[in-house]
C-alpha cells in the first residue's frame, strides 16, 4: 500500500521545480522571444530557398528519367548524385564544410543570416527528393492524355503534374520545414543564433535547466503548429 506521506513528498518534489520554472518564465521571456524570432527568420528563408531550388530540381529528376518527358539519363545521374551527396552529409558537418561559402555570401559565419546558407543547402536536396516522390505518384494516364492532346511539355509540368501532386508537395514542404526547425536548433552549436544557441549558451554552458526546458517547449510548440496547419491544408486539398 502506498504511503500518503511518500506521495506528498513526491508531488512536492515535482511541483517545486515547476513552480520555480513558472516564476522564472517572465524573466526569461524577452530573451526567449528574440531567439524564437531568430529561429522563425532562419526557417522562413531556408524554406523559401528550399522551394526555389528544390522544386525545379525535383521536377528535373522526374522529367529527365527514363520514360520522363525529356529523358536524359546522364543528366539525371549527375543530379541524383548531387542530391544523394547533399542528403548524406550530417547537418553539423555540412555547416562546418560550407563556412567559407557562408562567409563569401553573407560576410560572416555567425548569426541567423549566416545559418540560412547551410540550412538551405541541407534542405534543398531533401525537398527535391520529396518533390520527386510526389510527382511520380501522378497518374501516368493523365500525363499521357495531355501529351496526346498536343500540350507542350512545360505546360504538362506546370498545369498537370504539379497541380495533381499539390497535396503531396505541401506535405513534403511541411516535412521540410519541421526538419529545418530541428536543423536550426543544431545551428546554435556553432553560433547560428535562435533557440538552439540560447539552449546551449544559457542552458548547457551556464547549467540553467529553466532555459533548456523553455527552449524545448517552444520548439515543440512551433513544430506542432506547423504540422497541424500543414495537415489541415493537405486534408482540404485531398477532399476538394
Amino acid at each position: 500500500m502506498t504511503n500518503p506521506a511518500d506521495l506528498l513528498l513526491a508531488s512536492t518534489a515535482v511541483a517545486g521545480p515547476v513552480v520555480d520554472f513558472l516564476r522564472e518564465w517572465p524573466v526569461m521571456w524577452p530573451e526567449l522571444w528574440l531567439s524564437t524570432q531568430d529561429t522563425l527568420y532562419m526557417v522562413w528563408w531556408a524554406s523559401f530557398f528550399s522551394v526555389l531550388f528544390g522544386l525545379p530540381l525535383g521536377v528535373l529528376l522526374v522529367t529527365t528519367d527514363r520514360g520522363g518527358l525529356t529523358p536524359a539519363p546522364a543528366l539525371r545521374a549527375v543530379l541524383s548524385t548531387v542530391v544523394n551527396v547533399g542528403r548524406s552529409l550530417p547537418f553539423i558537418v555540412l555547416m562546418v564544410a560550407v563556412l567559407a561559402l557562408t562567409r563569401l555570401l553573407v560576410g560572416t559565419t555567425l548569426g541567423p543570416t549566416a545559418a540560412i546558407v547551410p540550412l538551405s543547402i541541407g534542405a534543398v536536396p531533401f525537398f527535391a527528393r520529396l518533390v520527386e516522390t510526389s510527382l511520380r505518384e501522378v497518374d501516368r494516364g493523365v500525363i499521357e492524355a495531355a501529351h496526346a492532346m498536343g500540350t507542350r511539355k512545360v505546360s504538362i509540368v506546370g498545369k498537370v503534374m504539379l497541380p495533381e501532386a499539390l497535396a503531396g508537395l505541401i506535405a513534403g514542404l511541411v516535412m521540410t520545414v519541421v526538419t529545418l526547425i530541428s536543423y536550426s536548433a543544431m545551428a546554435g552549436a556553432i553560433g547560428g543564433g535562435g533557440l538552439g544557441d540560447l539552449a546551449i549558451r544559457e542552458g548547457y554552458q551556464r547549467f540553467n535547466d529553466h532555459y533548456l526546458w523553455a527552449t524545448v517547449i517552444l520548439l515543440v510548440a512551433i513544430v506542432q503548429i506547423v504540422q497541424s496547419l500543414g495537415d489541415l491544408l493537405v486534408r482540404r486539398l485531398v477532399n476538394r
